[in-house]
């Protein structure tokens, strides 16, 4: 069996060591870019309702800190580990900070731009808090806006389910 080119990758944890996506082969993903001081900050909330309602069913939710946006992810891991715990009590797994865009973006991303362009075929991530749906085989089904909550993915995720 062919995995998935998702599967190849493997980010930073928040909290150090490795976090490889191979690890949830099989599992329906959403994978977003986050950050602490947005107008969207909020949707960490909706984020986590959706992890420990479908995490059970296979989903994992993993979030990917992104300061390229307004500056509006400042911190250090443990400053914003912090935040997301005290604030959100989030439990879905994080990444360490990276890029989304640029000659810096980290390959997971390039991946995910390409595999689903946003609107006139545009793969540059507009804002914080776009979101990507992956399904059980590792294809990206899905591309949100920012504006999109995470409460309306609810039923393209129980359709992965």
């Amino acid at each position: 069996m062919n995995d998935a080119p998702l599967y190849a990758f493997t980010l930073d944890r928040l909290d150090g060591g490795a976090l490889p996506l191979s690890d949830y082969r099989g599992q329906v993903l959403l994978l977003v870019n986050t950050a602490s001081q947005c107008g969207f900050t909020g949707q960490y909330a909706g984020l986590e309702a959706l992890y420990r309602q479908y995490g059970p069913r296979g989903l994992v939710v993993i979030g990917c800190p992104c300061n390229q946006f307004g500056r509006q992810e400042p911190g250090d891991a443990a400053d914003i580990g912090a935040f997301c715990q005290r604030n959100y009590g989030v439990s879905f797994p994080l990444s360490a900070k990276l890029e989304v865009n640029g000659d810096g973006a980290h390959p997971l991303w390039q991946h995910l731009k390409a595999a689903q362009p946003g609107v006139l075929g545009s793969q540059a991530i507009k804002w914080n808090f776009t979101k990507f749906l992956v399904n059980r085989q590792g294809e990206v089904v899905a591309r949100y806006a920012p504006q999109t909550t995470p409460e309306a993915l609810a039923a393209d995720i129980e359709a992965l389910l």
